[in-house]
């Protein structure tokens, strides 16, 4: 059914319970797994005080730390789950066309997301990665609530 599964995660309490649901499902279906977070390149000027008080090198290596923070449980629970696991960082200003992109590019047939499920004004206004990803996927998207 399906061969290499993307789980792309943001390091939310959310995205987190999503890791486990995704590493369980491609263990009962037999399908690798292709784990991902999405960071802004560095940026001379921008509003993110991460970038603002630090130099390239600096932030480039924070945000390598922190990706690693969030891919951390995903591989751990694969390795746990006896499922082969690719972790990656993405650069990208865009989290939803990262998560299409590396969907395309390392040959997924799903993607699984966890979706925070804002509603009213604030959904409008923050946007929503899962939301953009159903909507431009060509790939079946599973969305864990």
């Amino acid at each position: 059914m399906f061969k290499r599964i993307l789980l792309p995660t943001d390091g939310s309490e959310l995205s987190s319970r999503a890791v486990l649901a995704g590493v369980s499902f491609a263990k009962e279906v037999g399908a690798d797994l292709v784990g991902m977070t999405a960071l802004p390149d560095f940026k001379t000027f921008t509003a993110d005080a991460e970038m603002i008080e630090s130099t390239e090198d600096e932030y480039l290596a924070a945000s390598e730390a922190r990706a690693n923070r969030r891919l951390a449980p995903l591989v751990d629970a694969a390795r746990t789950a006896g499922v082969d696991c690719a972790a990656l960082l993405v650069r990208s200003d865009d989290p939803h066309e990262a998560i299409l992109r590396t969907a395309r590019d390392r040959g997924c047939d799903l993607i699984i997301m966890a979706s925070h499920g804002r509603h009213g004004l604030g959904g409008v206004l923050l946007g929503s990665e899962t939301q953009k990803v159903l909507v431009h996927s060509s790939i079946p998207v599973l969305v864990y609530r």
